[in-house]
């Protein structure tokens, strides 16, 4: 049998997580693959997967939010087949960003311009949809540093938008 392999958190701060990854085991490993998982404002979860080749394995994931919950899960690869998944859940430290406040406004039929405030020298995802099932499920999106993005739209579609 296949033993999970140990996930141990090394160092958290509020943006980065650092981890090691490795095996109980004599069962020669080629790699892991980890996902690590959040959700955003409570509408939708995101996923961040790394394949890492190699038996040990420290790694550092950067560019995350402050005082946000995080799941990491991961199973090694080996000459025997894919182990079984572990997990742990992490809170990076500091204080959440506070939530920006979005504007959208249709410049046409098919472009809606939207604006929001917020911290600078961050990433924003815009996430947009036709109901809130499918902003839930498989939102349209992007994201950018800026303040404002225009984005293109189906013609005669009400939209929801999120940032």
């Amino acid at each position: 049998v296949i033993p999970p392999p140990v996930i141990h958190i090394e160092s958290y701060s509020e943006d980065s997580i650092s981890f090691s990854l490795k095996m109980t085991t004599n069962i020669k490993v080629s790699g892991y693959v980890v996902n690590i998982y959040w959700t955003f404002d409570t509408h939708r979860q995101e996923k961040r997967t790394l394949v890492i080749e190699g038996e040990k394995s420290i790694q550092k994931v950067a560019n995350l939010t402050a005082h946000t919950p995080y799941e990491i899960s991961a199973w090694a690869k080996t000459e025997l087949g894919d182990s079984p998944l572990s997990f742990v859940h992490v809170v990076t430290s500091g204080t959440r960003p506070a939530s920006p406040s979005l504007k959208a406004k249709a410049i046409n039929q098919t472009a809606v311009e939207c604006s929001w405030t917020g911290p600078r020298n961050v990433i924003y995802g815009i996430f947009y949809a036709t109901s809130f099932l499918e902003l839930y499920r498989s939102p349209q999106n992007s994201t950018t540093s800026a303040h404002n993005i225009t984005v293109l739209v189906q013609r005669d579609e009400q939209y929801l938008f999120l940032v």
